[in-house]
Protein backbone atom coordinates (compact mmCIF):
# COMPACT_ATOMS: atom_id res chain seq x y z
CA UNK A 1 0.00 0.00 0.00
CA UNK A 2 1.03 3.46 -0.92
CA UNK A 3 1.99 5.96 1.36
CA UNK A 4 -0.87 8.94 1.51
CA UNK A 5 -1.77 11.35 3.34
CA UNK A 6 0.37 11.23 6.21
CA UNK A 7 3.60 12.56 7.44
CA UNK A 8 4.96 9.43 9.12
CA UNK A 9 8.49 8.60 9.10
CA UNK A 10 7.76 4.72 9.84
CA UNK A 11 10.40 2.76 8.20
CA UNK A 12 10.04 -1.41 9.31
CA UNK A 13 9.18 -3.38 12.11
CA UNK A 14 12.87 -4.81 14.25
CA UNK A 15 14.09 -7.86 15.87
CA UNK A 16 15.96 -6.08 18.42
CA UNK A 17 17.72 -8.62 19.25
CA UNK A 18 18.89 -10.04 16.32
CA UNK A 19 17.72 -7.12 14.15
CA UNK A 20 16.14 -9.09 11.58
CA UNK A 21 13.73 -7.02 9.87
CA UNK A 22 10.02 -7.26 8.95
CA UNK A 23 7.73 -5.06 6.49
CA UNK A 24 4.60 -2.81 8.43
CA UNK A 25 2.91 -3.81 5.57
CA UNK A 26 2.24 -7.20 5.88
CA UNK A 27 0.15 -9.03 8.48
CA UNK A 28 2.75 -10.40 11.00
CA UNK A 29 1.25 -13.57 12.89
CA UNK A 30 4.02 -14.52 15.03
CA UNK A 31 4.50 -13.25 18.57
CA UNK A 32 8.30 -13.16 17.89
CA UNK A 33 10.75 -12.65 16.02
CA UNK A 34 10.72 -15.95 13.64
CA UNK A 35 14.07 -15.54 12.92
CA UNK A 36 15.75 -15.81 15.94
CA UNK A 37 12.54 -16.93 18.24
CA UNK A 38 13.96 -13.85 21.05
CA UNK A 39 12.02 -11.07 21.26
CA UNK A 40 8.57 -9.15 20.59
CA UNK A 41 9.28 -6.88 17.33
CA UNK A 42 9.97 -3.28 17.31
CA UNK A 43 8.50 -0.45 15.07
CA UNK A 44 11.45 1.45 13.60
CA UNK A 45 11.48 5.01 11.78
CA UNK A 46 13.53 7.38 10.27
CA UNK A 47 14.19 9.84 12.47
CA UNK A 48 16.53 12.24 10.87
CA UNK A 49 15.80 16.06 10.94
CA UNK A 50 12.70 15.75 12.59
CA UNK A 51 11.85 18.48 15.22
CA UNK A 52 9.32 19.29 17.55
CA UNK A 53 7.81 21.59 14.85
CA UNK A 54 7.11 18.54 13.62
CA UNK A 55 4.30 17.84 15.54
CA UNK A 56 0.57 19.10 14.91
CA UNK A 57 -0.19 21.47 17.06
CA UNK A 58 -3.39 21.43 15.58
CA UNK A 59 -4.52 17.59 17.28
CA UNK A 60 -5.00 17.62 20.39
CA UNK A 61 -4.71 13.58 20.64
CA UNK A 62 -1.97 11.50 20.56
CA UNK A 63 -2.06 11.40 16.64
CA UNK A 64 -0.67 15.15 16.96
CA UNK A 65 2.87 12.87 16.60
CA UNK A 66 1.49 11.38 13.39
CA UNK A 67 5.12 10.88 12.00
CA UNK A 68 6.26 9.03 14.69
CA UNK A 69 3.46 6.53 14.56
CA UNK A 70 3.36 3.28 11.86
CA UNK A 71 -0.10 4.50 10.00
CA UNK A 72 0.44 4.60 6.70
CA UNK A 73 -2.63 6.29 5.41
CA UNK A 74 -4.09 8.52 7.31
CA UNK A 75 -7.55 7.51 6.11
CA UNK A 76 -7.41 4.30 8.19
CA UNK A 77 -6.63 6.00 11.41
CA UNK A 78 -9.36 4.95 13.89
CA UNK A 79 -9.65 7.40 16.60
CA UNK A 80 -12.03 8.21 19.64
CA UNK A 81 -9.68 11.52 20.57
CA UNK A 82 -7.06 9.49 22.66
CA UNK A 83 -4.24 11.02 24.33
CA UNK A 84 -3.13 14.98 25.45
CA UNK A 85 -4.28 13.48 28.94
CA UNK A 86 -3.43 16.21 31.41
CA UNK A 87 -0.39 16.34 33.87
CA UNK A 88 -1.92 17.55 37.50
CA UNK A 89 0.25 18.50 40.37
CA UNK A 90 -0.70 16.62 43.54
CA UNK A 91 -0.45 20.22 45.37
CA UNK A 92 -2.18 18.15 48.76
CA UNK A 93 -0.27 14.54 48.88
CA UNK A 94 2.79 17.02 48.37
CA UNK A 95 2.16 18.61 51.27
CA UNK A 96 1.08 15.91 52.78
CA UNK A 97 4.17 14.30 52.61
CA UNK A 98 6.85 16.95 52.02
CA UNK A 99 7.72 16.30 48.38
CA UNK A 100 8.62 19.15 46.29
CA UNK A 101 7.64 18.25 42.81
CA UNK A 102 4.43 15.33 42.87
CA UNK A 103 2.72 15.22 39.47
CA UNK A 104 -0.26 12.64 38.09
CA UNK A 105 -0.44 12.04 34.58
CA UNK A 106 -4.04 11.03 34.58
CA UNK A 107 -4.68 8.82 31.86
CA UNK A 108 -8.62 8.25 33.17
CA UNK A 109 -9.46 10.79 31.09
CA UNK A 110 -8.58 9.24 27.86
CA UNK A 111 -11.79 7.14 25.99
CA UNK A 112 -13.26 4.15 27.57
CA UNK A 113 -11.49 5.52 30.58
CA UNK A 114 -7.76 3.84 30.76
CA UNK A 115 -4.54 4.73 28.97
CA UNK A 116 -6.15 1.18 27.07
CA UNK A 117 -7.54 3.45 24.74
CA UNK A 118 -4.12 4.78 23.22
CA UNK A 119 -2.80 1.19 22.34
CA UNK A 120 -6.23 0.06 20.51
CA UNK A 121 -6.86 3.12 18.55
CA UNK A 122 -2.75 2.64 17.39
CA UNK A 123 -3.43 -1.04 16.88
CA UNK A 124 -6.94 -1.63 15.64
CA UNK A 125 -6.23 1.72 12.88
CA UNK A 126 -3.22 -0.54 11.61
CA UNK A 127 -5.29 -3.78 11.84
CA UNK A 128 -7.89 -2.01 9.18
CA UNK A 129 -5.03 -0.72 6.95
CA UNK A 130 -3.95 -4.13 6.68
CA UNK A 131 -6.96 -5.30 5.99
CA UNK A 132 -8.27 -7.08 9.26
CA UNK A 133 -11.59 -8.03 9.81
CA UNK A 134 -12.04 -9.50 13.34
CA UNK A 135 -9.85 -8.74 16.37
CA UNK A 136 -9.32 -11.13 19.50
CA UNK A 137 -7.85 -9.84 23.08
CA UNK A 138 -7.50 -11.75 26.33
CA UNK A 139 -8.33 -9.14 29.27
CA UNK A 140 -8.28 -8.34 32.70
CA UNK A 141 -10.83 -5.77 32.05
CA UNK A 142 -10.08 -2.47 29.98
CA UNK A 143 -8.02 -3.02 27.24
CA UNK A 144 -11.30 -5.62 26.70
CA UNK A 145 -13.18 -2.17 26.69
CA UNK A 146 -10.88 -0.78 24.45
CA UNK A 147 -10.62 -2.85 21.59
CA UNK A 148 -14.71 -2.89 22.07
CA UNK A 149 -14.92 0.81 21.10
CA UNK A 150 -12.45 0.62 18.51
CA UNK A 151 -13.37 -1.95 16.58
CA UNK A 152 -17.39 -0.72 16.61
CA UNK A 153 -16.02 2.58 15.46
CA UNK A 154 -14.05 0.43 12.50
CA UNK A 155 -16.88 -1.46 11.40
CA UNK A 156 -14.61 -4.72 12.98
CA UNK A 157 -15.53 -7.95 15.13
CA UNK A 158 -13.89 -8.07 18.59
CA UNK A 159 -13.71 -11.56 20.62
CA UNK A 160 -13.04 -10.38 24.26
CA UNK A 161 -11.49 -13.24 26.75
CA UNK A 162 -11.59 -11.79 30.55
CA UNK A 163 -11.28 -13.66 33.82
CA UNK A 164 -15.11 -14.59 35.36
CA UNK A 165 -14.15 -12.92 38.56
CA UNK A 166 -13.81 -9.35 36.26
CA UNK A 167 -15.98 -6.09 37.57
CA UNK A 168 -19.38 -6.69 35.53
CA UNK A 169 -18.92 -2.91 34.37
CA UNK A 170 -15.95 -4.18 31.85
CA UNK A 171 -18.33 -6.71 30.62
CA UNK A 172 -21.28 -4.36 29.85
CA UNK A 173 -18.84 -2.61 28.73
CA UNK A 174 -17.90 -4.47 26.08
CA UNK A 175 -21.09 -5.80 25.24
CA UNK A 176 -22.19 -2.51 24.84
CA UNK A 177 -19.69 -1.90 22.20
CA UNK A 178 -21.07 -5.13 20.44
CA UNK A 179 -18.19 -7.03 21.37
CA UNK A 180 -18.45 -10.77 21.66
CA UNK A 181 -17.23 -11.63 25.24
CA UNK A 182 -16.05 -15.10 26.98
CA UNK A 183 -15.52 -16.02 30.27
CA UNK A 184 -12.37 -17.64 31.85
CA UNK A 185 -12.06 -19.23 34.97
CA UNK A 186 -8.49 -18.30 36.17
CA UNK A 187 -6.48 -15.10 35.43
CA UNK A 188 -5.77 -13.67 32.03
CA UNK A 189 -3.11 -16.39 31.34
CA UNK A 190 -5.75 -18.32 31.11
CA UNK A 191 -7.35 -15.95 29.12
CA UNK A 192 -4.20 -16.14 26.69
CA UNK A 193 -4.22 -20.02 26.68
CA UNK A 194 -8.08 -20.02 25.53
CA UNK A 195 -7.49 -16.75 23.04
CA UNK A 196 -4.53 -19.52 21.25
CA UNK A 197 -7.37 -22.07 20.98
CA UNK A 198 -9.98 -20.19 19.46
CA UNK A 199 -7.50 -18.92 16.72
CA UNK A 200 -7.28 -22.76 15.68
CA UNK A 201 -11.12 -22.48 15.11
CA UNK A 202 -11.99 -19.27 13.19
CA UNK A 203 -9.69 -16.22 11.25
CA UNK A 204 -8.65 -13.79 13.75
CA UNK A 205 -5.92 -11.43 14.41
CA UNK A 206 -4.20 -11.80 18.13
CA UNK A 207 -3.88 -8.11 19.73
CA UNK A 208 -2.58 -9.45 23.08
CA UNK A 209 0.15 -7.33 24.93
CA UNK A 210 3.15 -7.45 22.89
CA UNK A 211 2.16 -10.24 20.48
CA UNK A 212 1.77 -7.60 17.71
CA UNK A 213 3.82 -4.32 18.13
CA UNK A 214 1.53 -1.87 17.25
CA UNK A 215 -0.12 -1.30 21.21
CA UNK A 216 3.75 0.18 21.86
CA UNK A 217 3.95 2.59 19.76
CA UNK A 218 0.10 3.77 20.73
CA UNK A 219 1.53 3.16 24.48
CA UNK A 220 4.89 5.46 23.43
CA UNK A 221 2.93 8.34 23.13
CA UNK A 222 2.51 9.16 26.49
CA UNK A 223 5.86 9.15 26.77
CA UNK A 224 6.14 12.19 24.02
CA UNK A 225 3.37 14.10 26.09
CA UNK A 226 5.37 14.29 29.19
CA UNK A 227 8.19 15.44 27.11
CA UNK A 228 6.42 17.87 25.89
CA UNK A 229 4.07 18.79 28.55
CA UNK A 230 7.12 19.05 30.78
CA UNK A 231 8.89 21.90 27.94
CA UNK A 232 11.21 19.14 27.14
CA UNK A 233 12.60 18.69 30.17
CA UNK A 234 11.43 14.91 32.14
CA UNK A 235 11.15 13.94 35.31
CA UNK A 236 13.56 12.16 37.53
CA UNK A 237 11.77 9.39 38.21
CA UNK A 238 8.22 8.13 36.54
CA UNK A 239 6.27 4.80 38.71
CA UNK A 240 4.06 3.50 36.62
CA UNK A 241 1.95 0.06 37.48
CA UNK A 242 2.67 -2.57 35.35
CA UNK A 243 1.16 -5.58 34.73
CA UNK A 244 2.36 -7.00 30.74
CA UNK A 245 4.69 -3.44 30.59
CA UNK A 246 3.87 -2.20 27.25
CA UNK A 247 3.00 1.64 28.57
CA UNK A 248 6.90 1.01 30.71
CA UNK A 249 8.35 0.19 27.07
CA UNK A 250 6.23 2.67 25.52
CA UNK A 251 8.02 5.45 27.23
CA UNK A 252 11.48 4.47 26.93
CA UNK A 253 11.08 4.00 23.57
CA UNK A 254 9.93 7.19 23.40
CA UNK A 255 12.74 8.53 25.23
CA UNK A 256 15.06 7.19 23.43
CA UNK A 257 13.79 8.57 19.54
CA UNK A 258 13.68 11.91 21.65
CA UNK A 259 16.98 11.92 22.63
CA UNK A 260 18.13 10.31 19.25
CA UNK A 261 16.38 13.33 17.79
CA UNK A 262 17.74 15.55 20.75
CA UNK A 263 14.79 16.65 21.81
CA UNK A 264 15.27 15.91 25.13
CA UNK A 265 18.59 16.37 27.19
CA UNK A 266 20.93 13.00 27.54
CA UNK A 267 19.45 12.87 31.50
CA UNK A 268 16.62 9.81 31.40
CA UNK A 269 13.78 9.40 34.40
CA UNK A 270 14.76 6.05 36.29
CA UNK A 271 11.89 3.85 35.95
CA UNK A 272 9.87 1.90 38.77
CA UNK A 273 7.85 -0.64 37.81
CA UNK A 274 5.16 -0.81 40.75
CA UNK A 275 3.13 -4.27 41.18
CA UNK A 276 0.69 -5.98 43.47
CA UNK A 277 1.90 -8.46 46.08
CA UNK A 278 -0.22 -10.86 45.09
CA UNK A 279 0.84 -10.95 41.39
CA UNK A 280 4.50 -10.14 41.44
CA UNK A 281 6.61 -11.95 39.02
CA UNK A 282 8.70 -8.78 37.62
CA UNK A 283 9.81 -8.04 40.56
CA UNK A 284 11.19 -11.46 41.86
CA UNK A 285 12.50 -11.48 38.37
CA UNK A 286 14.16 -8.01 38.76
CA UNK A 287 15.31 -8.97 42.50
CA UNK A 288 16.79 -12.23 40.79
CA UNK A 289 14.34 -14.40 43.19
CA UNK A 290 13.75 -16.48 39.95
CA UNK A 291 15.17 -17.37 36.87
CA UNK A 292 12.13 -15.84 34.81
CA UNK A 293 8.30 -15.81 35.04
CA UNK A 294 7.12 -18.33 33.13
CA UNK A 295 6.50 -21.00 35.58
CA UNK A 296 5.10 -18.10 37.87
CA UNK A 297 1.41 -18.64 39.50
CA UNK A 298 -0.11 -15.35 40.92
CA UNK A 299 -2.85 -14.53 42.26
CA UNK A 300 -5.99 -12.42 41.76
CA UNK A 301 -5.70 -8.57 42.84
CA UNK A 302 -8.26 -6.29 43.49
CA UNK A 303 -5.78 -3.95 41.30
CA UNK A 304 -6.80 -6.57 38.11
CA UNK A 305 -4.97 -4.63 35.63
CA UNK A 306 -1.67 -5.80 37.68
CA UNK A 307 -2.97 -9.47 37.47
CA UNK A 308 -0.30 -10.80 34.77
CA UNK A 309 1.62 -13.61 36.28
CA UNK A 310 3.49 -14.37 33.26
CA UNK A 311 4.25 -10.69 31.05
CA UNK A 312 4.90 -11.83 27.50
CA UNK A 313 7.61 -9.15 27.09
CA UNK A 314 9.51 -10.02 30.56
CA UNK A 315 12.67 -8.96 29.15
CA UNK A 316 11.87 -5.35 27.45
CA UNK A 317 10.36 -4.31 30.84
CA UNK A 318 13.64 -5.88 32.83
CA UNK A 319 15.87 -4.05 30.41
CA UNK A 320 14.11 -1.08 30.59
CA UNK A 321 14.40 -0.87 34.40
CA UNK A 322 17.93 -1.66 34.17
CA UNK A 323 19.05 0.81 31.16
CA UNK A 324 16.85 3.56 33.21
CA UNK A 325 18.64 2.74 36.75
CA UNK A 326 15.16 1.92 37.74
CA UNK A 327 14.02 -0.36 40.00
CA UNK A 328 10.61 -3.03 40.75
CA UNK A 329 8.30 -2.88 44.17
CA UNK A 330 5.09 -4.58 44.97
CA UNK A 331 2.79 -3.77 47.55
CA UNK A 332 -0.38 -4.82 49.48
CA UNK A 333 -4.00 -5.13 48.40
CA UNK A 334 -4.82 -3.37 51.42
CA UNK A 335 -2.35 -0.52 50.87
CA UNK A 336 -4.02 -0.14 47.15
CA UNK A 337 -7.37 0.17 48.89
CA UNK A 338 -6.37 2.59 51.38
CA UNK A 339 -4.48 4.64 48.90
CA UNK A 340 -7.22 4.60 46.37
CA UNK A 341 -9.35 6.13 48.94
CA UNK A 342 -6.58 8.73 50.04
CA UNK A 343 -5.68 9.93 46.28
CA UNK A 344 -9.39 10.27 45.40
CA UNK A 345 -10.14 12.32 48.51
CA UNK A 346 -7.11 14.32 48.24
CA UNK A 347 -6.73 15.57 44.61
CA UNK A 348 -10.15 15.16 43.26
CA UNK A 349 -9.32 12.28 40.73
CA UNK A 350 -10.97 8.74 41.23
CA UNK A 351 -8.14 6.85 40.86
CA UNK A 352 -8.10 3.20 39.52
CA UNK A 353 -6.80 0.72 41.78
CA UNK A 354 -3.32 -0.12 39.82
CA UNK A 355 -2.76 4.19 39.68
CA UNK A 356 -3.10 3.94 43.56
CA UNK A 357 -0.99 1.48 44.47
CA UNK A 358 2.08 3.96 43.02
CA UNK A 359 1.77 6.46 46.57
CA UNK A 360 2.20 3.64 49.06
CA UNK A 361 5.22 2.32 46.65
CA UNK A 362 6.60 6.01 46.21
CA UNK A 363 6.53 6.16 49.97
CA UNK A 364 8.40 2.91 50.56
CA UNK A 365 11.24 3.78 47.76
CA UNK A 366 11.50 7.42 49.63
CA UNK A 367 11.63 6.05 53.26
CA UNK A 368 14.32 3.05 51.70
CA UNK A 369 16.50 6.43 50.23
CA UNK A 370 15.95 4.96 46.71
CA UNK A 371 14.06 8.46 46.00
CA UNK A 372 14.63 11.88 47.43
CA UNK A 373 11.87 14.25 48.09
CA UNK A 374 12.89 16.79 46.33
CA UNK A 375 13.23 15.61 43.04
CA UNK A 376 10.64 15.65 39.69
CA UNK A 377 8.31 12.77 40.77
CA UNK A 378 5.63 11.28 38.30
CA UNK A 379 2.85 8.71 39.02
CA UNK A 380 1.03 7.38 36.07
CA UNK A 381 -2.48 7.20 36.66
CA UNK A 382 -3.56 4.10 34.06
CA UNK A 383 -7.31 4.38 34.52
CA UNK A 384 -10.20 5.40 36.06
CA UNK A 385 -12.04 4.17 39.55
CA UNK A 386 -14.87 4.26 38.39
CA UNK A 387 -15.46 0.65 37.03
CA UNK A 388 -14.71 -0.90 40.39
CA UNK A 389 -17.32 0.62 42.37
Amino acid sequence: MMATGTASRVLQLQCPVCEHSFRVTEVNTFARCEHCGENPLLTTYNLEGLTIHDIDQTTRSMWRYAALLPLLDQRNKVTLGEGWTPILKAERLSKRYHLSNLFIKDESANPTGSFKARGLSMAVSKALELGIETCIVPTAGNAGGALSAYCAKAGMKAIVVMPRHTPVAFKKECTFFGAEVIEVDGLISDCAKKVAQLKQLQPCFDISTMKEPYRLEGKKTMGYEIAEQFNWVLPDVILYPTGGGTGLIGMWKAFQEMKTMGWVSEKMPRMVAVQAQNCMPVVLSFEQRHEHSKNYCGKATFANGLAVPNPFAEKLILQTLCESRGTAIAVSDPEIQAAMKEISSAEGILISPEGAALLPALLQLIEQGVIDSDEKILLLNTGSGYKYL
